[in-house]
């Protein structure tokens, strides 16, 4: 076994002492920490652009018909906003699931591509998803960001400068490619991030293969298909899971009538609604929202 580096055990010291739920936000705005201490069911939640670094433990996430296992050296990096199903499948008591989350800034990436020397060039269609090993240079940069944790006076100042190391340290690493594609205007992950942008922030409204490819600036034949190399589905699929999961979240937290719920979403047809919530969570949504008020309550 290869000896754990003081870096990977300071990040799990400190997450540790700092993180009293299974995931627990933090007082560095963009810094969010995880302690699970058994394996986790499938959860469905939206991953932002973001950093994962799994210290301890092994996690899987899901992105439409693909499969990322994350383990102990390795980190995750999103680039869209892209909905997932992700549960913790190595922890216990005694060897906790660990593991950050740091929010990707595009400007500062930009930024920073524009100042490096020799940047990496966008590469061609990527994957919103992908998993890579630490390197040491990302891994001494996140311990002195958890480190600002104990002197939280220096977080204003600190904080940002080493959250620009780190993101200067991705686009070092093998993953500088696809993170330049991701901060740089006009390529197809930047287009297609707008897309999935407005479809977060439209879902309910009529849309169009043809009005996205417009927003996306590409024919329709082309945005289809980088639209699903990107996200793993189409972008009908896309806006379904986006519809679907709001829906869920206001039948758990509001407790209204199914029908009212799904017409706001979006759905012009009760049975369409319900026909679509059964395939994606298996009962309809009045025996979901029931169960889920169960078990939250």
């Amino acid at each position: 076994m290869l000896p754990v580096p003081c870096t990977i055990l300071s990040i799990r010291d400190a997450i540790v002492r700092h993180c009293t739920a299974r995931r627990q936000a933090t007082s560095i705005p963009r810094l969010t920490l995880f302690h699970v201490r058994e394996p986790t069911p499938p959860v469905r939640s939206m991953y932002d652009p973001r950093l994962c670094v799994v210290v301890q433990g092994r996690k899987q996430v899901l992105l439409g018909d693909r499969t990322y296992d994350i383990g102990a050296r390795e980190s995750l990096i999103a680039t869209a906003d892209l909905p997932v199903t992700a549960r913790v499948t190595k922890a216990s008591a005694d060897t906790p699931h660990l593991a950050i989350t740091l929010d990707l800034d595009r400007a500062r990436m930009a930024e920073l591509l524009l100042a490096m020397p020799d940047p990496p060039s966008p590469a061609g269609p990527s994957s919103g998803l992908a998993v890579v090993r630490h390197t040491d240079d990302l891994l001494e940069a996140v311990a002195r960001l958890m480190g600002l944790l104990d002197r939280p006076a220096d977080i204003p100042v600190m904080a940002p400068l080493i959250e620009r190391e780190i993101h200067y340290r991705l686009l070092q690493g093998e993953l500088g490619t696809l993170l330049a594609q991701f901060a740089t205007a006009g390529t197809h992950l930047s287009q297609i991030g707008q897309v999935t942008d407005w479809i977060k922030s439209h879902y309910a409204e009529p849309m169009s293969i043809e009005d996205l490819a417009k927003l996306a600036r590409m024919s329709v034949t082309s945005f289809h298909r980088h639209f699903k190399v990107v996200t793993a589905m189409s972008p009908l699929q896309y806006r379904t899971r986006i519809r679907l999961e709001e829906a869920r979240r206001r039948l758990l937290v509001e407790g209204r009538d199914a029908g009212a719920i799904g017409f706001e979403v979006g759905y012009d047809s009760s049975s369409q609604f319900s026909r679509e919530y059964r395939k994606m969570f298996g009962v309809p949504p009045a025996t979901d929202a029931a169960r889920l008020r169960r078990v939250h309550s």
